[in-house]
C-alpha cells in the first residue's frame, strides 16, 4: 500500500508541476503572517520553500494580518485578489473564536470571501477550524460545519484544520510545546513545518485546479 501511495503522490507532484506559473494569495491572520518567528519560518515561506522543492513554479503572497477576524478578512479580499492572483488559501476564524463571535457571522464572512473569489474566477483552498468546548456544545457544532458546508457549496479545496497535523501525536503538555510558541496560540518553526507537510496535498490539489482555470 505505501507503495501505491507513494507511486500516486510522485504522479501528483509531476502532473501539477507541469502546468504553467501560479500566484497564490494567502489571506489569513497572524498564523499566515508567521506572527513570532523569523521571515523564513513562517508558514508564507515554508510552503512557498516545499513546493518549489518538489518544482512547482509557484509564488505565494502573504496576505496575513496578525489580530484578523473573519469580518477583517471579508473588508479587504477584493483588493488582495489583484489580477495576478490565481489561488488563494483562506485560514481566519481563530480571532473570532478567541473573542466569542457568533458562528453566524464567521459563516457570513466566509462565504463573503468566497463569493468573492467566485467572482474573480479564483479557485479556494479553505482551511477549517476547530472551536474549544469552552463555550458550549453548539457554539462547536456551528462554528466547526460552518468550514465543510461552505466549501462544500462553492466547491473550494478542504483542509478541516490547520492544525490538523498535531492530532496523531499524544498531545501532552510536553509533546506540544516542541511545536507551539510560550503563548501556547502560534506554532513555532517545526510546528510550522509540520502543518506545511500536512497542508501539501491540499494546496497541490488547489494549483491542479487553479492550473486547469
Amino acid at each position: 500500500m505505501r507503495k501505491v501511495l507513494v507511486i500516486l503522490g510522485v504522479w501528483l507532484w509531476a502532473t501539477v508541476a507541469a502546468a504553467g506559473p501560479v500566484t497564490i494569495a494567502a489571506l489569513g491572520d497572524s498564523l499566515v503572517h508567521g506572527y513570532g518567528l523569523p521571515p523564513e519560518d513562517g508558514f508564507v515561506p515554508q510552503l512557498e520553500t516545499a513546493l518549489r522543492s518538489g518544482g512547482q513554479d509557484v509564488t505565494i503572497i502573504n496576505a496575513g494580518v496578525s489580530g484578523d477576524t473573519t469580518a477583517g478578512g471579508a473588508a479587504r479580499v477584493d483588493w488582495t485578489l489583484t489580477p495576478d492572483v490565481d489561488a488563494m488559501i483562506v485560514v481566519l476564524g481563530g480571532n473570532d473564536m478567541l473573542r466569542g463571535i457568533d458562528p453566524a457571522a464567521a459563516r457570513a464572512n466566509v462565504e463573503q470571501i468566497l463569493v468573492a473569489a467566485q467572482a474573480k474566477g479564483v479557485d479556494v483552498l479553505l482551511v477549517g477550524m476547530q472551536a474549544p468546548g469552552n463555550y458550549g456544545p453548539v457554539y462547536k457544532r456551528d462554528f466547526d460545519a460552518l468550514y465543510p458546508e461552505l466549501a462544500d457549496a462553492y466547491g473550494a479545496v478542504f483542509h478541516p484544520d490547520f492544525f490538523a497535523a498535531f492530532e496523531g501525536m499524544q498531545q501532552t503538555p510536553e509533546n506540544l510545546r516542541r511545536f507551539m510558541q510560550a503563548d501556547g496560540i502560534h506554532p513555532n518553526a517545526a510546528g510550522v513545518t509540520l502543518i506545511v507537510e500536512d497542508m501539501l496535498p491540499g494546496v497541490l490539489s488547489l494549483i491542479d485546479h487553479a492550473g486547469r482555470s
